[in-house]
């Protein structure tokens, strides 16, 4: 699991309850980069929120193998 915060906590607001969400940036993961979250609303507007994640570049090892043991087994 990739936890990941709000780089600005008052965006938490901007999210409505029946936007749809994306996630974009994951194929760029590495450490200390930000992951963009893409917020469509039902009204037709958009708003993108800067995601943080605190992972080293072990930990990110492991999430692309799936576990740290499938990551060992390689």
């Amino acid at each position: 699991m990739l936890a990941l915060t709000f780089k600005n906590a008052s965006d938490y607001d901007l999210i409505r309850e029946d936007d749809a969400l994306a996630i974009r940036g994951f194929d760029k993961l590495r450490s200390r980069c930000f992951f963009e979250l893409e917020v469509n609303h039902t009204d037709g507007s958009t708003d993108t929120i800067a995601l943080n994640h605190s992972f080293n570049e072990g930990q990110i090892a492991w999430f692309k193998a799936g576990s740290a043991l499938n990551a060992m087994k390689n």
